[in-house]
């Protein structure tokens, strides 16, 4: 039962620039349209695990909902889903291990762990398995880190790494336990 992240940060660790923007994430030429590995990865995993802020980014896109699967929300404060989203979205609050609990019971248990805050909120616990990490070539000198403060090193292996459209790295870590 897998709690795997997926993500792209800047060379110098971040997920988001100082304005809370990812535009540079689309500065890297894409001409053919590839989706990086999404679409493979999104076919491994059952359910998304993501905080508010996250889901307010991807509202904030301008394009159809992207996700085919469950999308498990975290956050104390939402108290409804937003109109239009409630066969897709679905509100959770409490402790991690019971929220992933919960969330495996109903038969989700290849989740992909995705925002900021979260992330770091699984990795203080000690609840991510996989990690892979792409790595868009720019220094943003500032924003939102993907890491924060852990009180103990959390050991990964490197399992594989890709280089994509002849600039970007994207890289498969496994945790070791």
């Amino acid at each position: 039962m897998p709690n795997i992240v997926y993500i792209a940060t800047s060379l110098d660790g971040y997920i988001a620039d100082k304005n809370n923007k990812i535009d540079w994430l689309h500065e890297v030429p894409n001409p053919e349209g590839s989706d990086m590995g999404f679409g493979n990865f999104m076919d491994r995993i059952d359910a998304l695990v993501m905080g508010r802020n996250t889901l307010d980014m991807v509202l904030s896109f301008d394009c159809e909902w992207p996700y085919p699967k469950p999308v498990f929300v975290l956050s104390n404060t939402m108290t409804q889903v937003p109109a239009g989203y409630e066969d897709k979205i679905f509100l959770m609050k409490g402790e991690l291990t019971d929220v992933v609990a919960s969330i495996n019971a109903q038969g989700f248990t290849n989740l992909y762990i995705d925002g900021g805050v979260t992330i770091q909120n699984f990795l203080k616990e000690d609840m991510i398995d996989e990690m892979i990490i792409t790595t868009i070539p720019v220094l943003l000198g500032g924003g939102i880190s993907l890491f924060g403060d852990l009180a103990a090193p959390l050991k990964f292996k490197h399992i594989e790494s890709q280089q994509l459209l002849n600039t970007i790295v994207q890289n498969s870590f496994m945790r070791v336990r």
